[in-house]
C-alpha cells in the first residue's frame, strides 16, 4: 500500500486559515478529485468539519476520519483513532491519500512515499502550515499555470 500526502500551499507553506483556505482554486480541486477519486481519504475531525455538507462524504472515496472523540461519528465516514487505525481501516487499497490537518499530515509523512503539493503563488496570511518535507525527497515540478481567476500555481511530485 503507499501512503501519499496531497496539499496546495501559499508561501511560507500556509495551507489554512481560521479552519479553511484562504484562496480558491479550482484547478487545484480539480487535480484533488483527479488523483484521489477511488482511493481511500483520510482526514482529520476538523477537515472533514471543514468541507461544505453537500460534499461530506467525498463521493467515490472512502471516507475514512482520525479523531481522538470516542463518540464521535457521522453519516459516510469511518471512524479511526490513529494513522495506523485509519490504514487499517483501507484494507487492501493500492494507496490511501491523507488529506489534512496539518497534524495529520505530520503523523503520516514518516509513512509517506508519496507527497502531491499546488504551490499557490501567493503571500497570504494563515495559521496551519504544511510539514516540512526534510531529506530523502526527490521533486517533479511541473510548469506554472495560470487559474481562470489569474492565481499562479503549479503541481509538484515528491517521491522517496
Amino acid at each position: 500500500m503507499s501512503v501519499a500526502l496531497i496539499w496546495a500551499e501559499a508561501h511560507d507553506r500556509i495551507i489554512g486559515a481560521d479552519g479553511g483556505i484562504p484562496w480558491r482554486l479550482p484547478e487545484d480541486m480539480r487535480h484533488f478529485r483527479a488523483q484521489t477519486s477511488g482511493s481511500p481519504v483520510v482526514m482529520g475531525r476538523r477537515t472533514w468539519d471543514s468541507l461544505p455538507e453537500r460534499f461530506r462524504p467525498l463521493p467515490g472515496r472512502t471516507n475514512i476520519v482520525v479523531t481522538r472523540r470516542a463518540d464521535w461519528a457521522a453519516p459516510g465516514a469511518e471512524v479511526a483513532h490513529s494513522v495506523e487505525d485509519a490504514l487499517a481501516a483501507a484494507g487492501d487499497a493500492d494507496t490511501v491519500w491523507v488529506m489534512g490537518g496539518a497534524q495529520l499530515y505530520t503523523a503520516a509523512l514518516p509513512l509517506a512515499d508519496r507527497v502531491e503539493v499546488t504551490e499557490v503563488d501567493l503571500a497570504v496570511d494563515g495559521d496551519t502550515r504544511a510539514p516540512q518535507l526534510g531529506d530523502g525527497w526527490t521533486a517533479e515540478h511541473g510548469e506554472w499555470l495560470t487559474s481562470a481567476d489569474g492565481l499562479r500555481y503549479r503541481f509538484v511530485r515528491y517521491l522517496r
